[in-house]
């Protein structure tokens, strides 16, 4: 492992810039992993990682697993891992944040790349089978860093800071996207045990009677159009039938009808007893006729008491 990307102007490169600044460059290969490793660059770093990497697909192969393949995406501003088929994609390394690039001489399947993780500030190592075409991609990425170079001195370094803004707003959208799908999955749940709890609690057709509502001493309020002695009051019990009114004149205590004052006529009582009935109310009407023409006159300041002509 003996090759690292450099710089040189007058380096006749693979693509054009145009397919790397306005598109990017597809390549296929197995993807052995990622490691933590503590420096950003060097040979033996990489050599490491490599080897330890290796040593875990020795023991998923014995397992039985197989070493998953992803398409590599190179552009300038970055290198994407996708999954071949779905095009999900798996790690978004962006160009400015990988700090070493290098293929393996004695392996021409092997490269690999060190790029620092944008949450965890780690510098992780990514290690990659690429079916002998391991010298290209690592030139590959080297044109790329160089296009990247020479936009960033025409910009004035303008370019990275858009291009830092872009990656975190993509990183943004992908997060809230991958939330909102986990956020319809679980809407989708509860409705489908919503309805299932509604079907198991009311069978189709069936209506559930409804109770009537009662007071806070558990009674059935008092309505005139309802017959309350059917009805059961809320404990399950029979009110008390309501006595029916009596047509019949009641009578006190010694057998006598009630007095009514209204109902007396003159044939009530005796001739005797009517006559001194008739004089007493005449002489009580008498009696206020006076007494109210004295107030009359007393209101309006004269001092005396009219006579009238009674017998």
């Amino acid at each position: 492992m003996n090759r690292a990307f450099s710089r040189k102007k007058d380096k006749t490169w693979m693509h054009t810039p145009e397919a790397l600044s306005k598109h990017y460059i597809p390549y296929n290969a197995k993807f052995l992993g990622s490691t933590e490793v503590e420096q950003p660059k060097g040979t033996e770093v990489v050599r490491d990682a490599v080897r330890k990497l290796k040593f875990a697909r020795h023991i998923k192969k014995s397992e039985g697993q197989k070493i998953p393949k992803v398409e590599l995406q190179i552009s300038i501003y970055g290198v994407k891992i996708l999954e071949p088929k779905t095009k999900e994609v798996q790690h978004n390394c962006q160009l400015h944040r990988i700090s070493f690039c290098a293929d393996d001489k004695t392996d021409k399947r092997i490269f690999t790349f060190i790029c620092k993780d944008s949450e965890s500030n780690k510098h992780l190592c990514y290690v990659f089978d690429s079916e002998k075409c391991a010298e290209e991609i690592t030139l590959t990425i080297g044109q790329a860093f160089d296009l990247a170079y020479r936009k960033f001195l025409e910009s004035g370094g303008k370019d990275v800071e858009t291009r830092k803004q872009i990656a975190g707003l993509q990183k943004r959208i992908q997060d809230l996207e991958t939330e909102n799908m986990e956020l319809k999955n679980r809407v989708q749940d509860l409705e489908s045990q919503l309805r299932i709890t509604q079907g198991s609690a009311s069978p189709a057709g069936s209506v559930t009677p409804k109770s009537p509502s009662t007071d806070i001493f558990d009674m059935i309020p008092f309505s005139p159009v309802s017959h309350p002695s059917s009805t059961p009051t809320g404990n399950g019990t029979q009110p008390p039938p309501i006595p029916s009114r009596s047509t019949e004149i009641k009578r006190d205590l010694f057998g006598a009808e009630p007095f009514d004052p209204f109902n007396c006529g003159a044939g009530d009582f005796p001739p005797d007893i009517q006559s001194k009935l008739d004089e007493m109310q005449v002489t009580v009407l008498r009696d206020w006729l006076i007494n109210g023409l004295f107030l009359f006159n007393m209101e309006h300041r004269k001092c005396y008491v009219s006579k009238l002509p009674f017998p």
